[in-house]
């Protein structure tokens, strides 16, 4: 079978064959250029090569967004098309971390001619790396800096000795807040890590520069605030209530004494009496005044506030007044989360007020639909261009190829019918239609063709005559008169 079609192949017209290999070689580029097309254009999602922690980072975020991508030795390969949107959403992810020099690189070009203040402060900036490597890991830490002081000791009479310290500042998450254990146990992890560290002496900043006590920030406006929002969000509803808390600092320095005295016996703790005399005749007078002290005890208290300590909370919480919320509840639930308190002149305030909310666009039928068309679109213009060329195409096709094929086989006749006498000649023509007949019977000789047409009926010689004296046959039209019709 292919050896029949590769032979059919082979004798077509030239011109055929042409066209055939054109239109081939039309459609193989056109597949290899729509291929290219396709496939997507492959670059390094960052511009300078990344550590390794780094890229392993940003593996685990990219695999966590089901984005495609190919590792490489210090980066990754991505769509091209979609780099910048993949840098800005690690960028608000915060993916990649600053690479920070570990123990490890700050020692590794250490030698043997290295000063030892070199050392101590290569050491003292690994440590602080591996410090902050490890409170990246931190529940609500995004990032943390931290600077490590060596202690340094009195080597002369009129030096004082210093204790090592440490300063951390930690960046914490969109709405995260350290509780009293997380803090305590930073602190500590800090002291673990620098040999003669106090705990006391490590101090922990949040990314806005205010000092986290192990108190966890329990009175810090922003956590109450958070706090608040978030139980009342829980109860009611996202977007039902809006909470905002003030709270008010001293400026200086404050003590108060308080100095109670409690008797001894249950007596009291001091008597005293007068008496007073007079004599007429000695024109005397006389007064006593006597004082008895039986002791006490004496307890003073003493309270110390620093600068920056909170003496009033002021708290405001607005409801929707459309929802119809408790605003008894409300208060109560306010009051237990920030801790009010009525003698130290705290402020709550709950209201319900009517909430401006803008009206939301509606989408009809129409415009979904439109929505989901418009995507489609080149891919609908690619596929009605490859019909509509395929529609073009294949009519014609069709009729070069059945041209060539009677062609082909009136030739075929016309060799073997040559030499045979008429009335074979005949025999072999026995329904072949008018117009192969007439090709046939052109290409043999005068004689014989005159014979043979003596041999037809009247009506079908006159038909083959027709047809003989055109110079092609209309009904087969060649492969150059073809191509002329459509240029």
């Amino acid at each position: 079978m292919v050896q029949l079609h590769s032979a059919r192949v082979r004798a077509l017209p030239s011109s055929l064959r042409i066209v055939a290999i054109a239109v081939i070689a039309l459609l193989v580029g056109f597949a290899v250029v729509a291929s290219i097309l396709g496939h997507p254009d492959r670059a390094p999602l960052f511009a300078g090569p990344l550590h390794a922690e780094q890229l392993a980072e940003v593996q685990e975020q990219l695999a966590a967004w089901s984005v495609p991508f190919s590792p490489s030795e210090d980066n990754v390969i991505v769509d091209a098309r979609r780099r910048s949107d993949l840098l800005l959403r690690l960028s608000l992810a915060g993916v990649p971390h600053a690479h920070v020099q570990t123990t490890g690189e700050a020692l590794a070009n250490i030698g043997v001619l290295t000063p030892q203040a070199v050392i101590d402060a290569q050491t003292r900036s690994g440590l602080a790396g591996d410090i902050e490597v490890g409170l990246r890991s931190v529940a609500g830490v995004d990032d943390a800096r931290v600077i490590v002081a060596a202690a340094q000791s009195a080597e002369f009479a009129d030096q004082n000795a210093r204790p090592a310290t440490a300063s951390v500042r930690v960046q914490l998450h969109p709405g995260a807040v350290l509780s009293r254990d997380a803090v305590a146990g930073i602190r500590r992890f800090v002291a673990a890590s620098v040999a003669g560290l106090d705990p006391a002496n490590v101090t922990i900043l949040d990314d806005r520069g205010v000092a986290l006590e192990d108190g966890g920030g329990g009175d810090d406006p922003d956590a109450l605030e958070r706090s608040l929002q978030s139980a009342l969000d829980a109860a009611l509803g996202a977007g039902v209530a809006i909470v905002r808390v003030h709270a008010e600092y001293t400026h200086a320095t404050s003590e108060v004494r308080d100095t109670r005295r409690s008797p001894i016996g249950g007596d009291a703790i001091e008597r005293t009496a007068q008496t007073e005399s007079y004599d007429g005749g000695g024109k005397k007078y006389a007064k006593n005044d006597e004082r008895d002290d039986r002791g006490s005890e004496t307890h003073e208290t003493i309270d110390h506030a620093d600068p920056g300590a909170i003496v009033r909370i002021s708290t405001a919480v607005f409801v929707d007044a459309a929802r119809g919320a408790d605003l008894a509840g409300v208060r109560a639930l306010a009051a237990a989360t920030v801790g009010f308190d009525l003698h130290r002149g705290d402020e709550l305030t709950v209201q319900a007020v009517v909430f401006h909310r803008a009206l939301a666009s509606k989408h009809d039928g129409w415009f979904l639909l439109y929505g989901a068309i418009v995507p489609l679109l080149p891919t609908l213009a690619i596929v009605v261009g490859l019909l509509g060329f395929g529609r073009y195409l294949l009519p014609n096709m069709h009729v070069l190829v059945k041209g060539a094929l009677e062609r082909d086989a009136i030739a075929r006749t016309s060799r073997t019918v040559t030499g045979y006498a008429p009335a074979r000649v005949r025999g072999a023509l026995a329904g072949e239609p008018p117009h192969a007949a007439a090709a046939i019977i052109s290409a043999l000789p005068a004689a014989t063709a005159a014979a043979v047409l003596e041999l037809y009926p009247p009506h079908e010689r006159e038909a083959i005559v027709k047809r003989m004296q055109r110079t092609h046959s209309a009904v087969v039209p060649s492969a150059d008169e073809l191509l002329a019709r459509h240029a």
